[in-house]
């Protein structure tokens, strides 16, 4: 990335960004900046650009009032605007919609699943209550820590 002469930037020139309850850094292309958002990656955030009209490529801080709203309503609106595989959370278990979720709501949903499957004792959450590997992961040779692995030689 090119270096930016911060005496070109301007007045309005925003460093920080809010959006989604989170903080996107104004000095990174908006298409990568928006990815520090939670619940947002690089696909997504070139979907959520495309659905604001806004270049990917243009400078985070230098965005008008105009399109940071446009971007602001693509958040809200993303889960009806994308097709349901882009979704980060489908079938939801409560409410049995297709949601997106951003920022604090992804690590709150996440921690209630957790706490789901430790209450009903099945084997993800026996797994993830004793730090084990949860997703059938390989531990007899790997997952050692602290300990050396291989072959003693003879004495």
């Amino acid at each position: 990335m090119a270096k930016i002469d911060e005496s070109q930037l301007g007045d309005d020139f925003r460093y920080i960004l809010r959006l989604a309850m989170a903080d996107v850094d104004g000095m990174k292309p908006i298409g990568l900046g928006l990815t520090s958002i939670d619940g947002v990656g690089q696909r997504t955030a070139i979907a959520l650009c495309g659905l604001a009209d806004i270049d990917a490529k243009k400078m985070g801080g230098l965005l008008s009032d105009k399109e940071i709203d446009s971007l602001k309503e693509a958040i809200e609106n993303y889960p009806t605007a994308v097709p349901l595989w882009m979704l980060n959370r489908q079938r939801d278990l409560h409410s049995g919609d297709e949601l997106h979720l951003f920022s604090q709501d992804v690590k709150m949903v996440q921690k209630e699943d957790i706490d789901r499957h430790r209450a009903v004792k099945s084997y993800r959450g026996v797994r993830h209550a004793i730090g084990g590997r949860v997703r059938g992961q390989r531990t007899r040779s790997n997952n050692r820590s602290g300990l050396t692995l291989g072959v003693q030689r003879k004495k």
